[in-house]
């Protein structure tokens, strides 16, 4: 599939560096058969104790294709095929990190990473917003998509043809607002472009335009440009013809409605430029008229739709991706022409904001690849007065902005026709200056000697300095500002420091406007996620972003669920039965199969819902002698699953190995104490069914209407009861009072 048009194309070979793993399954028992039979001869009736009949709560039969429109083995294909560090490194900038790799969370707004990728698990988690789970659910959270769309991304992006019936204008029209818009908008993309390329009217006006303007054909292709011809209907023709409704022409905005129902092309007689999102997809269109007629709008946007939203996308930014990490710096220019022209000029780290004033949405989509990003602006001086604002954006958003100054009535287009390639890049490159310095010389040369139009000038100078986020950067732009506006550090720090106290103030009102809103609404607007999320009682992250609330048997389960993924098939030492006439022996067994065997034969419920349908599906496993891996589960349809595993498969903090390579220290680690964790935590839960059945039993004693032999077993119940609880604790070390 094409995955700009989001077209089918044929099917193609996906990667074989990618094909499926074995699966570590059904090697174990026999492995662990042989071994103990030679080791310590251990009877075959010992060894089947450790499978007893597993209860009828925890049976679950193998999971099939919920989601019959696509096969399950294109489903596999499709898994198997997607590399997960690529999909995400589409919208988030990755460094290593260890075994991991690490970036700013595409969930929240946070200023320190701590969203990690594990490749070799073909997982995420995100410890600010407590997302987590493989590549389709990545692109569920962020593309807002369904699961079969997430897979049909996937399949574009990897080639991979996924077989469906052709569906019907009916099928089209009842399909997901999403799904439909983007199929529509990837056919009027193409359809644009064959009418620039195929017909006499596109040739003649949409060609010679970007002819004369000295675009070559290979741009024109990389960037999609096509042509509406001057037609009330052609587009509306063509599209319904294809099997697109009326309905969805208006709603997608490549059509407009008249109040007799009828419907004509929005974009008739102009050519297009097709907005794309980061992976690629065309979302949108922008359209240049080639009249000269100016009560005609220069230009038109695709309206805003559950497909297209305009403060989250950047032009080119599919384009810029690589180029941006590689160079670790954005270029930012005003125009689609400014962006396909710098591309000609070799330069393809650069990106518009498509005619719209900069938005916070927009400086995220930039902050996912670098914080370092460079504004070109042409000579007038209206216009980057108008961009300074969006300047001062960037700088709250903590980016570190430069600025270059294009000759008087050039942009970046006619200037790199004008000068050529080579002493255009060396222009952007070597004549970037600092923004705060750039606008300071600006306006000071506005303001000349006029004492009112300085202290205005000083006062524009003063916000955008408090907008700098980080302290330190904040305090070397006041000693170099101070230097350049000749003035006394000390005056111009405490206008900084007033404005920082009023921007305080207006978010303390605000944050308290929202609290008394919640209250009327009948509800409290809760705080803010930390960066950092609670600890459970391990002292590890909570791997379900647990608040405050989670009781404390939930936070046990999930220290041993987390336990059972990250160490399922760990071998672990267990005491048996010898053989008769011999003392107790031992054996080794996987870590999941213990942990299964204990939960049943102690009767301990998982009582939390996904930790209770991750028991049952290694229990399901077990029964037909298969040790389930954290990586097979990775990949398990419910997404609350996916959250589980990878919640205890990445750790945002990890153990140095100074600690054993250069100071010869040697901390205990988890793995080697997992016997012990598996004690404690089924004694934690057996305590907690007690403490229950001891409330249960103490309120049916406080029933009138007991017979003396009811109210005796009770009593016994409590005595029995009360023993065991006192057992218990005493394993803990606690003290019991008479």
């Amino acid at each position: 599939m094409d995955p700009a048009f989001g077209l089918q194309t044929g099917n193609k070979d996906s990667h074989p560096e990618h094909a499926e793993r074995a699966p570590l399954d059904e090697r174990c028992p026999r492995v662990y058969q042989q071994t103990c039979a030679i080791k310590i001869g251990v009877s075959i009736g010992v060894w089947f104790a450790l499978h007893p009949r597993k209860l009828g709560y925890l049976r679950q039969p193998p999971t099939t294709d919920i989601y019959p429109m696509i096969p399950q083995e294109t489903v596999d294909q499709i898994m198997n095929a997607a590399v997960i560090e690529e999909v995400i490194g589409d919208y988030v900038e990755l460094k290593k990190s260890g075994s991991s790799l690490r970036g700013l969370s595409p969930f929240t707004n946070e200023k320190t990473p701590s969203f990690y990728v594990l490749p070799a698990k073909g997982i995420f988690k995100c410890f600010s917003s407590g997302k987590g789970g493989n590549v389709v659910t990545f692109l569920m959270e962020t593309e807002k998509a369904s699961y079969p769309e997430a897979l049909r991304l996937l399949a574009r992006r990897y080639n991979i043809e996924v077989q469906e019936k052709e569906r019907t204008p009916e099928e089209i029209a009842a399909a997901s607002a999403k799904e439909g818009l983007a199929n529509l908008v990837g056919w009027a993309a193409k359809w644009f472009v064959d009418q620039m390329r195929d017909t006499e009217s596109g040739q003649a006006i949409g060609r010679s335009y970007f002819a004369e303007r000295g675009f070559r054909d290979d741009i024109l292709e990389r960037f999609l440009i096509g042509y509406s011809p001057d037609s009330w209907d052609a587009l509306a023709t063509a599209a319904q013809e294809a099997g697109y409704t009326a309905d969805k022409l208006v709603e997608s905005g490549l059509c407009k409605q008249r109040e007799d129902g009828s419907i004509w092309d929005f974009f008739k007689g102009r050519v297009l430029f097709p907005i794309r999102d980061v992976t690629g997809r065309v979302i949108g269109f922008g359209g240049r008229t080639l009249q000269t007629d100016k009560k005609v709008a220069k230009y038109f946007n695709s309206p805003e739709s559950a497909l297209y939203n305009k403060s989250r996308v950047l032009y080119g930014l599919h384009l810029a991706k690589p180029e941006i990490v590689k160079e670790e710096r954005c270029f930012l220019v005003e125009g689609y022409t400014d962006v396909m022209a710098m591309h000609q000029a070799g330069v393809t780290n650069v990106v518009s904001s498509s005619g719209t004033a900069l938005t916070t949405g927009q400086i995220s989509l930039v902050r996912r690849y670098t914080k370092n990003i460079t504004v070109i602006f042409d000579g007038d001086a209206a216009g980057i007065r108008a961009s300074l604002r969006g300047i001062d954006m960037l700088l709250a958003e903590g980016m570190a902005v430069k600025v270059v100054l294009l000759p008087d009535g050039d942009d970046p287009d006619t200037y790199a026709k004008k000068v050529g390639s080579d002493a255009f890049q060396r222009a952007i490159h070597g004549d970037a200056q600092d923004f705060l310095q750039f606008k300071i010389k600006l306006l000071s040369q506005e303001a000349g000697a006029d004492p009112m139009k300085r202290a205005e000038m000083i006062r524009s100078v003063v916000t955008s300095i408090a907008a700098i986020p980080d302290a330190i950067q904040r305090s070397v732009y006041l000693q170099s500002s101070a230097s350049q506006l000749k003035m006394d550090e000390k005056v111009l720090g405490t206008e900084v420091a007033k404005v920082l106290h009023e921007q305080s103030k207006a978010e303390a009102k605000r944050a308290a406007q929202s609290s008394r809103n919640g209250l009327l609404r009948g509800n409290i607007t809760p705080p803010p996620k930390a960066s950092i999320p609670p600890s459970t009682s391990q002292g590890l992250p909570d791997v379900e972003g647990l608040s405050s609330k989670a009781s404390e048997r939930e936070i046990i389960e999930n220290d041993l669920i987390r336990a059972l993924l990250e160490y399922a098939t760990e071998l672990v030492v267990v005491a048996v039965e010898g053989e008769e006439g011999e003392g107790p022996a031992t054996m080794e067994v996987p870590f999941a199969e213990l942990v299964i065997h204990r939960l049943e034969r102690e009767g301990i419920d998982i009582e939390e819902p996904t930790n209770q349908a991750v028991v049952k599906r290694f229990s399901s496993e077990l029964d037909h002698e298969r040790i389930l891996t954290a990586d097979q589960l990775a990949q398990d349809q419910d997404t609350r699953v996916q959250q589980k595993v990878a919640g205890a498969l990445v750790q945002q903090h990890v153990l140095s190995p100074n600690w054993s390579q250069r100071h010869k220290i040697y901390p205990v680690v988890e793995r080697d104490q997992l016997m012990s964790l598996l004690e404690d935590s089924l004694r934690r839960l057996h305590l907690m069914d007690l403490r229950k059945l001891a409330s249960d039993v103490a309120a049916k004693l406080e029933t009138a209407d007991l017979s003396v032999d009811e109210e005796r077993d009770l009593l016994s119940q409590k005595v029995k009861i009360t023993r065991e609880i006192q057992a218990t604790l005493q394993h803990f070390g606690t003290v019991i009072l008479p």
